[in-house]
């Protein structure tokens, strides 16, 4: 018996599929004889030749079958005997081609609604109805639905007009617009920033120069109140006059975060916590991460042991208790903060720039001045899609999930263990969908699922549909009764990549202006973990801008270079692309899960300090290559899959990528032993005489010093109780 056809068929619809199959598809040879998933194809026996003997005295004979799983329905034909079917290649052509036309890729539209006129829940119940019937469920289920509706509507907008995106930064410099959207600037700076409109007379509610402000309010305005707050925070215990602008109500979470105890340290390094405040905002401490792949069809080569990651990603954080202490401490350090405020515009002169907001409860629409305007508010943020154009993101993670207080049976997870990637089928819908599971305090578990997606006019991602997938496919993941678990909160968003050849291949500021976090694209091309990389370069853009700010150093030449770009990061979103279905095609169901089993197999046959430095983005040159050796030689196909995912132009981009990546590597090798050392010493005379000439000395430095990897002692030392054998080691179900 052997599979000679597997494919995914992108409908839930298994039923419309089977009656397909057996009244409709003419295989053009053998007899269909019906049977409970699909047919068999047997060669009638009026043309049976005489004589012939079998192997195995299998009949011939030819198995066609569907089911279910993911909300997806998947097909196999099988041969019974060992001599191929007559007319077989025909009949699976055939059958190909047919099951293409009649069941094609589609990409669903979440329906336009009108609130004032109906609920959230009335209007999305025919579309999503198991995505209404557990919101409703959940506190604050209608405003949070609300949320993710305009979340994926604003996505949407941005993705389908990248050449003209929502103008929202003016600039009274002389900055011009370009039909094109490419880069200008004007005389003497540098001739490298993006294009700013200026303000004119007919810019609808376009505050003058002259109404603003004599002198601005605040040194930092941010926008943007989950990373953007502990940035604030951080800032305003430095002594800066901080400005937080909000849209929800402050400290309201759509995800949880997840980091490991050695890169939350920062925290205290930086003085923005103590040890024992940072004890009390950690939910739970787990001994060990699991990653596993679904690998059922995988042939064994490409199968791969579980892969313990017992120092990434293992406290998992009250998130909501750490927003209200880092809004408690900007306050207390004389800082304010605005929620339920809504961004409107910014108008950037000479001197300052104003903001005008919205509060949205009582619609008043008011301003604000300020030294610096930092974008914080994720991949939502017009700035990030008017500074970038049609290049604002690559790649995007739709993320969704949950906080689940209660409701799983004893004995379905241990909270000491968290799933940090995992997958239970293959491709559904022209998505791999992937798991991650993290314990919280008591009973709670918080649930994603995510894919990786390119970014794609015709399909942006969405999140509703991911979150209908969800609540239909999680007791397919973990065994419960969806009726019987008990809601804490949504968990959603959308988490951006962009694929840099270089440090500026992205823009990150504008004059007086820069963004961080998700708004920068600061995040990690494998497990996009935004709030770990913003921790993990914490010291780094807070230094750097301190310096700005201290000589006012706020125009784009010198905001440019504070950006926590890194070349071994950029080298690696090969991989997300890898794990990307592009949009309209068809791959074998089974094949991003082999390329990840390939891996993560290597790593899990590395040392354990291997996988901890590729996942925390601080795997060196050396690493790199010898792994990706070892992955072409384990399976050679690896570098066809990677040219049909990426093409031409995006494997031209990435060379570009590992060139810089190699020549970083030979330039940190010849600074790293005396740079800082040499900074030490010049920097008391060169900073009050050069101070522009400091701030880039300081971010060569901080870019060769960055993603440095970690030896096993350091590993270990991280979390000593968590290093699991891997003769003990075993997944749990």
């Amino acid at each position: 018996m052997r599979e000679i056809l597997y494919l995914e068929v992108p409908t839930p619809d298994i039923a419309t599929v089977r009656n397909w199959l057996q009244t409709d598809f003419e295989p053009g040879n053998g007899e269909k004889v019906l049977t409970s998933e699909g047919f068999r194809l047997k060669i009638p026996s009026v043309t049976t030749t005489a004589g012939v003997t079998l192997s195995a005295n299998l009949p011939a004979e030819l198995s066609v079958f569907v089911w279910s799983v993911q909300r997806t329905t998947y097909l196999k034909v099988f041969r019974w005997a060992e001599k191929p079917f007559p007319s077989e290649g025909q009949i699976l052509q055939r059958l190909t081609k047919e099951i293409r036309t009649r069941f094609g890729n589609h990409y669903p539209e979440p329906p336009a609604i009108d609130l004032s006129q109906q609920s959230i829940f009335a209007a999305l119940a025919s579309a999503y109805p198991l995505t209404v019937k557990y919101f409703q469920k959940m506190p604050n289920g209608e405003y949070d639905l609300t949320r993710a509706y305009w979340w994926e509507q604003r996505w949407r907008e941005g993705v389908r007009n990248p050449q003209q995106p929502r103008q929202v930064v003016f600039s009274h410099s002389g900055a011009r617009v370009g039909g094109d959207g490419g880069v200008a600037g004007d005389e003497g700076d540098g001739g490298d920033r993006k294009i700013i409109s200026p303000s004119s007379p007919s810019s609808p509610s376009s505050p003058s120069s002259s109404s603003s402000p004599s002198s601005p309010t605040y040194d930092l305005i941010y926008i943007g109140g989950a990373l953007g707050a502990i940035h604030a925070a951080l800032m305003a215990k430095l002594g800066y006059k901080v400005l937080l602008v909000e849209r929800m109500p402050f400290g309201r979470m759509n995800r949880e975060w997840n980091i490991s105890r050695d890169e939350i340290q920062s925290l205290v390094n930086l003085g923005l916590v103590t040890p024992a405040e940072l004890e009390t905002i950690i939910a739970r401490e787990y001994k060990d991460g699991f990653n596993k792949f679904f690998d059922a069809n995988n042939p064994s080569k490409l199968r791969s042991p579980v892969l313990h990651t017992p120092t990434v990603l293992n406290l998992g954080l009250d998130s909501e208790k750490w927003l209200q202490m880092c809004g408690q401490k900007l306050q207390a350090a004389g800082g304010d903060i605005w929620d339920e405020t809504e961004f409107i515009r910014a108008d950037i002169d000479i001197s300052q720039v104003t903001l005008q907001v919205k509060h949205l409860p009582s619609q008043i629409e008011k301003q604000v001045s300020g030294r610096l305007l930092i974008d914080a508010m994720g991949t939502a943020s017009p700035i990030a899609w008017q500074l970038n154009g049609d290049r604002a993101f690559d790649s995007v993670c739709p993320t969704v999930g949950a906080a689940i207080e209660s409701g799983f049976e004893p004995g379905v997870w241990d909270s000491q263990y968290g799933d940090v990637l995992y997958s239970h089928g293959d491709i559904s819908r022209g998505r791999q969908l992937i798991w991650e599971l993290f314990p919280a305090a008591g009973d709670e578990l918080t649930i994603y699922l995510f894919h990786y997606h390119e970014v794609n006019a015709e399909n942006p991602g969405s999140l509703l549909e991911m979150y209908e997938d969800f609540f239909a496919i999680l007791p397919e993941y973990r065994r419960c009764d969806m009726d019987k678990l008990v809601w804490k909160k949504p968990t959603f968003g959308y988490i951006p990549g962009h694929f840099s050849v270089g440090s500026r291949d992205r823009t990150v500021a504008f004059d007086r202006l820069i963004a961080i976090g998700d708004a920068a694209s600061l995040q990690s091309p494998l497990v996009f973990t935004g709030f770990g990389s913003l921790v993990r370069n914490l010291e780094r853009l807070t230094t750097l801008l301190d310096t700005a700010l201290k000589h006012d150093l706020l125009s784009f030449p010198h905001l440019n270079q504070i950006r926590a770009y890194q070349s071994n990061v950029s080298v690696t979103w090969l991989f997300s692309k890898g794990m990307m279905v592009p949009t309209g095609k068809f791959l074998p169901p089974q094949r991003i899960n082999a390329m990840l089993n390939t891996f993560f197999g290597l790593l899990a046959d590395e040392p354990l300090e291997v996988a901890d430095n590729f996942i925390k983005d601080k795997c060196d040159w050396l690493t790199f290559n010898r792994l990706a050796l070892k992955a072409a030689r384990k399976n050679p196909a690896l570098l066809l899959w990677i040219w049909e995912l990426a093409g031409p132009r995006d494997l031209l981009r990435w060379l570009g990528s590992y060139f810089n990546f190699g020549r970083h590597a030979l330039v940190s090798a010849l600074l790293s032993p005396w740079f800082e050392r040499f900074l030490n010493r010049v920097g008391f005379w060169l900073e009050p005489r050069n101070p522009g000439l400091w701030l880039w000395l300081l971010a060569i430095n901080y870019a060769i010093a960055t993603g440095k990897p970690r030896s096993r002692s350091q590993v270990v030392k991280s979390n000593p109780e968590a290093i699991i054998p891997k003769s003990e080691a075993r997944i749990l179900n």
